[in-house]
């Protein structure tokens, strides 16, 4: 497995970093997505995911308020170690000005920050103004880089062009990507991101889960979820059938691999160099398996069959 570089920065890091919202402890509106996590499972999760060559994790302030950045640096400083961490500013309600306040607890919580992000772009100031808020925290070290989440490509190069006059760069955007979401693809997002030199962060990139074909096999297992996930039209009958055809493909291509068909989901994502994924876990298991992705390789007739058959789901209006 070969490390990557995160946007225009020294961060090297896996091709898949682990995602942490579903360590939110059912905390806040967002944190009730996920079922509640135990401390032990926590820390078997971190610990699965850095014996599987994973060096990054990636969290939020509004991820449980406070409880994701608490539980993943609980779970790191009993496994006695350390990983590059990103995690996100709420702009929800908030003016650029809260973020000065809001990163010391951050940085109380997490201990450091390696790549700090705007969550949203729905805050109360201009995308100028979080961008020079943000550049004073790297001016006064207390994050080392930054990033957007969910920016369309307007936003992105904005944010850069202020960061420019700061004599710093955007490192990345954190967006929606996987195999039944692939809009990025023709709004610009990407193909700014790469002109920008800025590196795709894609969350989501199971889709909820779908993309396991776990709840194709067996569609009772849908009601047994807990949170919100179960209210999605990607888990209704109907959502289950226009994507099975992809479900099979990613199968056969499994087979061929002795792989898991999220693992070749995954593997399909990441083999764009400009893009990195953070799948998350509710399981040491889960967590190794995703790690596992990193190492396939998949061929050109193989991706082809990929690209083609996920076309063809979307186009049958999923969401």
């Amino acid at each position: 497995m070969k490390l990557r570089t995160l946007g225009k920065s020294d961060l090297q890091v896996s091709p898949i970093g682990l995602g942490c919202w579903q360590f939110s402890k059912g905390n806040g509106f967002v944190g009730k997505f996920w079922s509640v996590l135990k401390d032990d499972t926590i820390k078997e999760i971190v610990q699965a995911s850095l014996d599987g060559g994973i060096n990054w994790f990636d969290t939020a302030e509004v991820y449980g308020w406070g409880e994701s950045e608490t539980a993943l640096t609980s779970a790191l400083t009993s496994l006695g170690k350390d990983g590059i961490i990103a995690t996100k500013w709420w702009p929800a309600f908030r003016t650029a000005g809260s973020i000065a306040h809001v990163i010391e607890e951050q940085i109380k919580r997490l201990n450091h920050i390696d790549l700090y992000q705007v969550h949203q772009p729905f805050g109360f100031s201009s995308v100028e103004k979080e961008m020079d808020a943000m550049a004073r925290l790297v001016e006064e070290k207390k994050i080392r880089y930054i990033g957007v989440s969910n920016f369309n490509a307007n936003r992105m190069r904005r944010a850069d062009k202020q960061l420019r006059t700061h004599g710093l760069s955007l490192v990345s955007n954190q967006v929606r990507y996987n195999l039944l979401d692939r809009k990025i693809e023709s709004n610009g997002v990407l193909d700014t991101a790469k002109e920008l030199g800025v590196t795709i962060i894609a969350y989501s990139p199971l889709e909820q889960g779908i993309l396991t074909g776990r709840f194709h096999d067996n569609p009772g297992e849908v009601k047994r979820l807990s949170g919100f996930r179960k209210y999605l039209s990607i888990f209704k009958s109907k959502g289950l059938k226009r994507t099975r055809p992809l479900i099979n493909v990613l199968k056969d291509i499994a087979q061929k691999h002795n792989v898991l068909p999220a693992q070749v989901a995954l593997a399909w994502i990441i083999s764009n160099e400009a893009v990195v994924a953070i799948p998350g876990a509710s399981s040491s298991t889960q967590a190794a398996k995703n790690a596992v992705s990193m190492d396939i390789k998949l061929s050109e007739d193989e991706m082809k069959l990929i690209d083609e058959t996920s076309k063809r789901c979307m186009n049958e209006d999923i969401h």
